[in-house]
Parts: C-alpha cells; structure tokens; sequence
C-alpha cells in the first residue's frame, strides 16, 4: 500500500516468520528459550557481581554494566516478535516502532562503547598495573560506563530524529522481525534517506575509530604478555582478556555481517536470519562466554545459585558486608 507521507501512517507491519500457524509456535518457543536464556544468565551475572564484594573491581564493574546492555537490548526486540507470532499478529504502532529504534540503537551503541572502554581496561591493567588503581579508580570507572551510556543515548536521539522525520511514500510494511533503520529507510520516498545515510556515515567513522583504539589495545597487550618471563603468567593474563576478545568478535562479525553484506545476495529471509544472528546470539552467549573460564564468576554464580535454590534462611557469606 503506497502512502503520501509519514504522518498518515499508524502503525508498522513486521515480517512474519512462516505461514503457517505450527510454525509460529515454533518461532515463538524458539524465541522463548533463547530470551529466557539471556535473562537468566545475564541476571546470574549482575546478581553475582552486585553481591560478591570480591566482584567489585573495574572489570567485572563494566561487565556488570556490558550484561545490563545485553538484557535491555534482547528485551527491545524480541518479546514484541514472541507476541506477534503467538497472537498470528504483525502490527507495531508507530509509536512503539519509534521506541523501538531508539531503544534498539541506544543500547546497541552503549554496548560498543563500552566494549572499548573494557579493550582500555584490560590494556592498563596489562601493561601498566602499577598505575592500574589510579587511572582506573571508582570515579574513573563511573565516569567511562556513564560516557559509554552517553554516547549511545545520543546516538540513539540522532539517528531515531533523523529516520523518522523522513517523509514515508513506499507502504509500512517493513521486511524484518523488529524495527530496523535500514528497512525503515527503504520506505522513504527517493532521496530523502540521505540525511540519514550521512548520519550512518558519521557513526560507522566513530565506530571504525573504536575498531581501531580496541586493535591498537590488543597489539599492545599481546606485544607485554609475551614478554612476560613465565608461562603462568601469560596464561592468567590470556585469560582475563580472552572472553572480552571473544565478545568483540562476537558482536562487530555479526553487525558486520548485517550492515555490510553486499546488496545482491540480501533477501528477506536471510536478512531475517542475520537479524536473528547479531540481535539475539550474542546478549545469550555473552555470559557463558565470561563465565566459561573465569573461575571468580564461577564462584559467586555457585553461591548465587546454591542459595537461591538451597536457601537455608540465611544469607550466604558473600553477601556479607
């Protein structure tokens, strides 16, 4: 349906996952059982890193605040798809799919900061433990999650402000399973989409110089612990930047392939799988990730867990102040 401009528009149509009904329900548990398994390990680690004093260091402070990110970005998108394919349901007001944007981008962003701000976390304490409590102090790492939060707030303002003030003329229906700026812009009348792409220009420079700044860090932090002179102490300083790396990885392969995959293989239903991949694996994978080896998380999740489930009627002792 071919509409004038925005302001006669609604509400959004999403893409469904199948035609049929059995396969709705499927998507549906599908989709259940992945956003249940990012809430709860995403609330195992913020519980266990809020409780656990001997958590209350710079790192597991940003790692805190990294599972936030990931709880509020799963939660943006998915449980709206679960309604839509439980309910046989493809409408999003307009408003909700203006939220939705913002949310989306705001967290999203936040989360790639603050990604760089771990990458200089892990590079100071590397390659200037000495200096570790002063650079990274309470206030200093206050400061840097409060900049990373900022930052994706902004952007979100910028890019939400920018997408829907361009006047619609190709329908509402929008080929994606959440609200996404790219299949958003394709409903824009001609060129009226390049304010935005400027605005996308603008943000992919900003997050190439984070790229950067996060491969400069790991050239330098690989560059000290090689020259440490035991092997233990490589491998404990391997360790604590191994799940960041893993999660970086994680998080710019998946954009990357979403946002820069070259325009004659995209069709809808891979777009919709990509959409899947870099919206959803990763906010459920990241806390295995830092919990696979890191034997302090594992410590405080058992506590968290053992109470929680074995509750004698007293606090557990890392609880304790």
């Amino acid at each position: 349906m071919k509409m004038s401009n925005s302001s006669s528009i609604t509400q959004f149509l999403l893409l469904t996952f199948a035609d049929r009904r059995e396969l709705q329900v499927l998507h549906f548990w599908l989709f259940l059982g992945i956003y249940m398994a990012s809430v709860l390990g995403n609330g195992l680690i913020i519980t266990a890193i809020a409780c656990d004093h001997h958590l209350h260091t710079p790192m597991y402070f940003f790692l805190l605040n990294l599972s936030l990110l990931d709880l509020g970005s799963i939660s943006t998108t998915v449980p709206k798809a679960m309604a839509n394919s439980l309910w046989d349901n493809r409408a999003i007001s307009y408003a909700g799919c203006a939220a939705q944007v913002f949310l989306f981008v705001f967290l999203i962003s936040a989360e790639y900061f603050l990604l760089t701000v771990m990458a200089y976390d892990r590079y100071v304490a590397i390659c200037k433990p000495l200096h570790y409590g002063t650079l990274l102090g309470s206030r200093a790492c206050v400061l840097m999650a409060a900049a990373a939060w900022g930052c994706g707030f902004l952007s979100a303002v910028l890019h939400t402000a920018s997408t829907f003030s361009l006047p619609l003329c190709q329908g509402n229906a929008v080929d994606q399973f959440f609200c996404e700026i790219p299949q958003i812009l394709k409903l824009s009348c001609s060129d009226a989409y390049l304010r935005e792409v400027g605005v996308l220009v603008v943000s992919a420079c900003l997050a190439f110089g984070c790229f950067v700044f996060i491969v400069l860090s790991y050239r330098q932090i690989f560059r000290a612990v090689l020259r440490f002179p035991s092997e233990q102490g490589q491998h404990k300083a391997f360790s604590t930047c191994l799940p960041h790396l893993i999660v970086v990885s994680l998080f710019l392969s998946t954009a990357m392939t979403a946002y820069l995959k070259p325009p004659s293989i995209s069709s809808p239903s891979l777009d919709l799988l990509v959409a899947v991949l870099y919206s959803m694996v990763p906010p459920a994978v990241n806390p295995l990730i830092y919990s696979m080896r890191n034997h302090e998380i594992k410590d405080a999740l058992r506590k968290v867990i053992s109470w929680t489930f074995f509750n004698t009627g007293k606090l557990p002792v890392f609880f304790d102040k």
